[in-house]
């Protein structure tokens, strides 16, 4: 393995021997195909997608549902189109932060990566708390045991924490059996709902775009999109890939296609199980929230409900477990670069993980679990729901730059790629993620459930991070052009 520095322009060939210690790298060649799939899905955490947002959007969304969540995955499928021809060159721990550089600029570059370090930070402790949460009211609700749910998320950060600090195989082997266990329990739901309801199930008039035209379908579009967050995650892991110029648009690809086939059919068989007007009305009555529950209990048993209620919390550690190794690999990657204190940018020799991120990430969780914890705050409304709420706002921004990014890196030269790969796909993404964008800070209260004055406030940050990076990289350029010349250009790659 060569650490290399390459000059901002597509075309040009490494010329300045990287100032990266080769001993100080993350582990290479570790992570394959199937657990790149692993990281991103499990980040998406289908079942807590499916039974804990799907009845949401379908209040929202109407008829509307089931292609509101196909419609967001081929519209991610158009990103990726892009974005997996980029990472052929592009080979980051940052991600987004050296997508966006190349193709935009270092300045925007460096302003999007203190966005990624404070939304992908978000949305992990916005999952530990969710993660208490779920452990505290399911496992009281099914044994009478009780906790209060920080201590569940206590654990979870400690879990969460050892996991990260060991071989990230080990992360891929954890997340693997998460996910298959939550596929499997909503898979035997389709069958309970078809083997009951047979043909019927299925009405195609939810596919009809007329429905897209419902007053509530701009919310849902929001909270299908949200459910795809994470998958952008396979090219973190490019620097610890097998052979990633095919793991991770291999990896991008069935982890985009399956997620929204996947969604798209869990949201149509649910719906079908009640008939489409009626699931609307139940999503919106008492008890909406549980409507997969419902179905499950009804259609195949309350053992399944049941289990679906203990899945439910490995899922939101799954998530809460891949969420935390992004965050620590794009601290990893802006320590290297300075961006952010140097310290950060080291890694455990014996196991090849970026060590100290970790130690602070897991810090940072500890410190707002205590803080909720004393301040007695409600851990799903707030701080659950505000931290992700902030975090899904900002990784989708970041999807629209990263887009766009794509087409100005090969605007000159297409590098024998297809015009529609590079220029039209990436072009037609980035509109509909700024529109998503738009529409997300427009029904912001959907995903954090909180007051006008509040989501103010919480949208506040982002653009303030986003400013200070553009403030850093124009001081860097002034006070030290050469190490300017060489933000985001490491890359790693195999002999």
């Amino acid at each position: 393995m060569t650490i290399r520095q390459e000059t901002a322009a597509p075309s040009a060939a490494p010329s300045v021997a990287a100032p990266v210690d080769p001993g100080n790298t993350l582990a290479n060649a570790r992570i394959g195909t199937a657990d790149l799939v692993f990281f991103v899905v499990a980040a998406a955490a289908p079942l807590t997608a499916m039974a804990g947002v799907a009845p949401a959007a379908i209040g929202m969304g109407g008829l509307a549902a089931p292609l509101g969540y196909l419609l967001s995955g081929l519209l991610l499928a158009l990103f990726a189109a892009g974005f997996t021809a980029m990472s052929r060159y592009v080979r980051n721990a940052g991600a987004f932060y050296a997508y966006i550089a190349r193709g935009l600029g270092k300045a925007v570059g460096v302003g999007a990566a203190y966005v990624a370090v404070v939304s992908y930070n978000l949305i992990e402790i916005g999952m530990v708390s969710c993660f208490g949460y779920f452990a505290s009211t399911g496992v009281e609700d099914l044994t009478g045991f009780a906790l209060p749910w920080w201590v569940w998320a206590l654990g979870c950060v400690a879990g969460v924490a050892l996991l990260g600090w060991l071989r990230v195989t080990l992360s891929a082997k954890v997340l693997g059996i998460a996910l298959a266990l939550e596929v499997l329990v909503l898979l035997v739901l389709e069958i309970g709902v078809l083997g009951d309801r047979g043909g019927s199930t299925f009405d195609p008039g939810v596919f009809d775009p007329t429905h897209l035209s419902g007053d509530g379908v701009a919310g849902m579009f929001v909270l299908a999109i949200g459910a795809f967050t994470g998958f952008e995650a396979t090219a973190i892991y490019a620097e610890e890939a097998r052979e990633p110029e095919r793991t991770v648009p291999r990896a991008t690809y069935i982890a985009v296609g399956f997620l929204a086939l996947f969604y798209a059919f869990t949201v149509w068989v649910v719906m079908g199980a009640f008939g489409g007007e009626e699931s609307v009305a139940v999503a919106n009555g008492e008890g909406g929230a549980d409507l997969v529950f419902t179905a499950g209990g009804e259609f195949v048993g309350a053992w399944l409900a049941d289990s679906m209620h203990v899945l439910i919390i490995t899922s939101a550690f799954a998530a809460t477990l891949a969420f935390h190794n992004a965050a620590t690999r794009y601290m990893y990657a802006l320590g290297r670069e300075g961006l952010l204190p140097r310290g950060l940018g080291r890694v455990d020799r014996r196991t090849g993980s970026p060590g100290r991120a970790v130690v602070v990430q897991s810090a940072i969780g500890l410190a707002v679990v205590v803080v909720g914890a004393l301040a007695d705050v409600d851990p799903y409304t707030v701080t659950f729901l505000w931290p992700n709420g902030v975090g899904v706002l900002g990784v989708m921004a970041m999807q629209a730059l990263a887009a766009f990014a794509v087409f100005g890196f090969f605007r000159r030269d297409r590098r024998g790629l297809s015009r529609f790969r590079v220029v039209l796909a990436p072009l037609a993404a980035g509109a509909g993620l700024v529109l998503l964008t738009v529409l997300a800070v427009a029904h912001f209260d959907l995903l954090t459930g909180a007051a006008d004055g509040v989501n103010a406030a919480l949208l506040v940050p982002l653009p303030i991070v986003f400013c200070a990076g553009l403030l850093m990289a124009r001081h860097i350029r002034r006070a030290d052009p050469e190490r300017y010349a060489l933000l985001t250009t490491t890359d790693v790659e195999r002999d």
